[in-house]
């Protein structure tokens, strides 16, 4: 696999494939934050969290669109805007949705999974007959295209730098709101005992509508990431919700650093493994391993430790 290469260029392929898995691991982390939000938060298995990507990737694309159309002297600036609206529309119908029919599944597992899957064919449907079944991509301003040259043979593009930079500025305000602040001791302490919880003066409704709707909104950051680094279809994000759970359960469903290092350690085996074999091959391989390891620790890497 690694012969007819040189040290020099072993060296740059490693550099330039552990970005592109930067760049993989991003869009995992954010898909991966929103849905252990809601799965390790609050124990639904939501099997509609690919739609929300791809809805926050649709409302970028609109906000591409709308810009060039009616606003070209401010479309350099349109994405940083795009991400505010994927979060907006993806939390706002994220709360809809659990106003309207998840609050009623709680300590359902099969249920919410039936109805969350249901959810997302009606999702698929509606951006088929609104957007066409055809792929359709972003245009980006020019200041984000092209690549920062870190050598002669090594060039790190912008646009995947910039994906990073939101990634871990969206990271460091998901980790402020669960564990420093009054309202994610709220949501710990749900996740703990919703009965005492509720006994004590917490708004339990209020406190699962804005986290399903959190989740769901980091799910369309993940979104107006995504459009940075693919085409978006209307079942695109089918593609991703299996390594979303995957990610999840490797790292443990109520750990944010299990998360973390979950989507880093997948997404960089997966980005350099595809250089050398097969996406499928990787893709594969990886899958086997994490396999194997919760075999053996079924719990995740970084599960919490209670009492039991």
């Amino acid at each position: 696999m690694l012969s007819g290469y040189s040290f020099n260029d072993l060296a740059s392929i490693f550099v330039m494939q552990s970005f592109a898995g930067l760049i993989l691991f991003s869009v995992f982390l954010l898909m991966a934050l929103g849905l252990a939000i809601v799965f390790g938060q609050m124990g639904v298995i939501n099997m509609a969290h690919g739609e929300f990507m791809i809805l926050g990737a649709y409302t970028t694309y609109v906000c591409s669109y709308i810009f060039a159309q009616w606003m070209p002297a401010l479309f350099g600036l349109y994405f940083f805007i795009a991400v505010i609206l994927a979060f907006i529309v993806a939390g706002t119908v994220g709360m809809f949705l659990e106003w309207s029919l998840i609050r009623f599944l709680y300590k359902r597992p099969l249920d919410t999974l039936l109805a969350t899957w249901g959810v997302s064919l009606i999702l698929q449907q509606i951006f088929r007959s609104t957007f066409g079944a055809r792929e359709v991509g972003v245009t980006l301003p020019d200041w984000m295209m092209g690549s920062w040259n870190l050598s002669e043979t090594i060039q790190i593009p912008i646009n995947g730098m910039i994906v990073i930079a939101i990634t871990l500025l969206i990271t460091i305000v998901i980790y402020g709101l669960l564990y420093k602040s009054g309202w994610g001791k709220q949501v710990r302490a749900v996740m703990q005992n919703r009965t005492m919880a509720g006994d004590v003066g917490i708004n339990t409704e209020r406190v699962d509508r804005f986290t399903f709707g959190l989740g769901c909104g980091v799910a369309g950051v993940a979104g107006a990431a995504f459009t940075m680094i693919g085409s978006t279809s209307p079942t695109a994000g089918q593609q991703y919700i299996v390594d979303t759970f995957l990610v999840v359960a490797f790292g443990g469903t109520e750990s944010l650093g299990g998360t973390i290092a979950s989507a880093f350690s997948i997404s960089q085996a997966r980005s350099i493994l595809e250089f050398f074999l097969s996406g499928s091959m990787a893709q594969v391989l990886v899958l086997l391993t994490v396999i194997g390891i919760l075999m053996l620790r079924p719990q995740g890497l970084f599960a919490l430790k209670v009492r039991r």
